[in-house]
């Protein structure tokens, strides 16, 4: 599952991959992110949640790269990540190389709660 939310008053796009994730939802769920972002004020920051994931498709990565270059286009300025466990990463931190153009600062954390301090929230 894959679950897209959106704090407006924290400038935050939350991501939350939830156990087994394939790319026809993230497929399915790309205008839902748009609209999410849409509505989000450049400056914006990302939070990606793995913790709860068990497994991934790898034809994830394109879906991902494309979230990656519309959060990008729409002024993303920083990009936070839960990862609990190293195998859960598919490779966020090159797809970050390549689909941010603008070289967003992006930082990895192991818990939800440390995510929450490099937020400041």
């Amino acid at each position: 599952m894959f679950l897209a939310t959106m704090n407006k008053v924290k400038r935050l796009l939350h991501l939350s991959f939830i156990g087994r994730v394939r790319a026809e939802e993230l497929k399915h769920s790309r205008d839902e992110v748009a609209v999410l972002v849409a509505d989000l004020p450049a400056g914006f920051r990302v939070l990606t949640d793995l913790g709860r994931l068990e497994s991934m498709d790898i034809a994830c990565e394109a879906e991902i790269g494309r979230t990656m270059e519309l959060c990008d286009r729409k002024g993303a300025s920083t990009v936070v990540r839960v990862v609990p466990e190293p195998q859960r990463d598919i490779g966020f931190n090159i797809l970050t190389v390549f689909h941010y153009k603008r070289r967003v600062p992006a930082a990895t954390c192991k818990s939800m709660e440390e995510a929450a301090r490099l937020l400041s929230f």
